[in-house]
């Protein structure tokens, strides 16, 4: 079974419908929940109200705002002050030791994307290698550039929710010759809708954006199967998502007279 958002411009757009067909499902939950967004970089950052909104709705419940949960996955301003390479080695040495939580998991994928553990012992930076490979003319592949989220020697445990939610992304050159685009497809075993999927979302488009700038291609689409997808109503009350999804609705309405 699978449940086909449809397509949407935008990350918050995204978010609001995919929030609305799975809230509609029985319990509010749904498996195979399959969402795309056509331009991963637009209406992605807290200068847009609804977003803010979003964001400021899960600070006042002691919840990571949305910045903070996209930098789980990519953390643009530090990426923008050092630029790249540097800012993995600035990560790596000076922001991970602050922000590990244990030995198995820092609570940022993107730390599993640029230290995927070797047999040799010298962690392997997925994403850079895709860069690398992207900006190789001798490399003709399309559709072999993928990175690995999901440890079956540090996650596969007894916890029902506990650890990593993204479990795998794949990245494809499409178009014709000349005009391609990157486009990810991002796979989720675990997704609560209000608390995490709109930082995912940008998180994820901003880690595409990336690749794609560095590789000197231009970005595509996102698409995000989440293989469990569930509107997490126990963490507030039934009014005060109504409520909060009025004020996106409004401030979404505000903001396309505006543009």
């Amino acid at each position: 079974m699978y449940l086909p958002v449809p397509s949407q411009p935008d990350c918050l757009s995204a978010w609001r419908e995919a929030v609305r067909v799975v809230d509609a499902a029985h319990d509010h939950e749904a498996h195979n929940v399959i969402i795309d967004v056509a331009n991963p970089t637009a209406r992605a950052t807290m200068a847009d109200p609804a977003v803010a909104a979003v964001s400021a709705f899960l600070a006042d419940k002691k919840k990571k705002p949305v910045e903070t949960v996209a930098n789980t996955i990519f953390p643009a301003a530090l990426a923008r002050r050092y630029g790249a390479p540097e800012f993995f080695d600035v990560f790596r040495d000076s922001v991970l030791p602050k922000v590990r939580l244990k030995k198995a998991w820092s609570g940022y994928y993107f730390e599993r994307m640029m230290q995927l553990p070797n047999p040799d012992g010298k962690p392997m930076n997925q994403i850079w290698g895709i860069v690398e490979r992207l900006r190789n003319p001798k490399v003709a592949s399309l559709n072999k550039f993928e990175l690995s989220v999901f440890d079956p020697i540090r996650d596969v445990n007894d916890s029902s929710f506990g650890g990593q939610c993204l479990s795998f992304a794949s990245l494809k050159l499409v178009g014709p010759k000349g005009a391609r685009r990157l486009s990810m497809t991002a796979m989720y075993r675990n997704h609560f809708y209000i608390e995490k999927l709109l930082g995912n979302l940008i998180g994820l488009g901003r880690l595409l954006e990336f690749i794609a700038r560095e590789g000197s291609v231009q970005v595509g689409s996102l698409t995000v199967v989440s293989t469990h997808a569930k509107i997490d109503t126990g963490k507030w009350t039934r009014p005060e998502l109504k409520a909060l999804l009025a004020k996106c609705d409004q401030a979404s309405a505000d903001f396309a007279v505006q543009v």
